[in-house]
């Protein structure tokens, strides 16, 4: 789950060589998601208990840095030169890995240099000679080098050769009670699928939040700043919260949403209180718009929200977004709407 605390630690970014915190203790993937089945990648290159002190750092010559290392652009997006939505855009990343007690985050650049690389060169250049790598830990499906020629296996025997150990973490499923472990592959939340990214983004396009939100293992969250929409919430009754989201953040299915909101504060400790409210996702139809805006409205509140950035955590799909006749009709659906989510959000 997402922790709104600053945890004691922040997550180092590093987008080149330069300035790496090493030697490493790497989790390799596309992470993207950061779900339950990411987080069991991740789990094995952690300092065991609480994160080890300064003085730790500074005298234990063995000392290595959690860090997770992944790709930008995302291969397919290179691969394919459309651009691709992501469950966790970099900052939702970041917020997500500290929350695990990841301490460096590495984007490696996904270009026409990398993508050619075997995998003996991978290891070489990449793990062994730029992060000083000590020990690895990839899911059982990884693969790289090019044409992801190389396989787990192959990347375990390759490590081998300079003594570093690799954990393959088993593939994670979803039974319907909780995750296990298994290498069954199925396509729904409730036949023992594989939690994965593409279901998750499956489930989420059909509103299916509860389902995703097991997968994920906390809230399906969205992160932006309150830009000025054209307020006209406020004139119903209704003053709403206009998000402008990453452009690269991909959004469930279009409708209404109970939600929980916090206000992020990136300058404090303090953990912010939880507001609780509905969020609409998509044209507006009833006010004739033309894009697609998420507006958040907050019960029981009132104050200038803007230039803040605000968590809104998805908790249940209410309904598909409509037309309506006249913004009166409108207002009786979104009075309904409210005394729903405060049902939903108070269960």
């Amino acid at each position: 789950m997402l922790n709104l605390s600053k945890n004691g630690c922040s997550v180092r970014v590093a987008f080149s060589s330069e300035g790496l915190l090493t030697p490493t203790a790497v989790a390799l993937g596309k992470f993207d998601g950061v779900h339950l089945g990411h987080q069991r990648v991740i789990q094995p290159v952690l300092h065991a208990g609480s994160q080890q002190s300064k003085e730790n750092q500074l005298t234990n010559p063995e000392y290595t840095y959690s860090t997770v290392v992944t790709f930008d652009p995302h291969p397919q997006e290179f691969f394919t030169g459309q651009p691709r939505t992501l469950l966790t855009p970099l900052d939702e990343k970041v917020q997500q890995l500290r929350s695990l007690g990841v301490e460096q985050l590495v984007l490696l650049p996904f270009d026409k240099e990398l993508s050619a690389l075997t995998p003996e060169e991978f290891v070489e250049k990449i793990l062994v000679q730029q992060l000083r790598c000590q020990r690895i830990s990839i899911g059982q499906d990884f693969c790289f080098g090019e044409k992801r020629s190389g396989t787990a296996q192959d990347l375990q025997l390759l490590a081998a050769k300079h003594n570093i150990p690799v954990t393959i973490v088993p593939l994670q499923t979803y039974t319907g009670d909780s995750p296990t472990q298994s290498n069954c592959v199925s396509t729904t939340p409730t036949q023992d699928a594989r939690i994965s990214t593409s279901l998750i983004r499956q489930t989420l396009e059909q509103g299916d939040i509860e389902n995703a939100n097991l997968l994920l293992g906390r809230p399906y969250t969205l992160l932006g700043d309150v830009v000025q929409g054209q307020q006209l919430g406020r004139t119903i009754g209704f003053p709403t919260a206009n998000l402008q989201l990453p452009k690269e953040k991909f959004l469930p299915r279009q409708g209404v949403y109970a939600v929980r909101i916090f206000t992020l504060n990136e300058t404090t400790d303090t953990v912010p209180s939880e507001k609780l409210g509905v969020m609409n996702i998509g044209n507006r139809p009833t006010v004739n718009g033309t894009y697609s805006s998420a507006e958040v409205h907050l019960f029981d509140w009132s104050g200038d929200l803007y230039g803040k950035k605000l968590v809104v955590q998805l908790v249940k799909f209410l309904r598909p977004e409509q037309k309506f006749p006249s913004l009166e009709a409108l207002k009786t659906q979104i009075q309904l709407d409210c005394v729903i989510a405060r049902e939903v959000l108070s269960a």
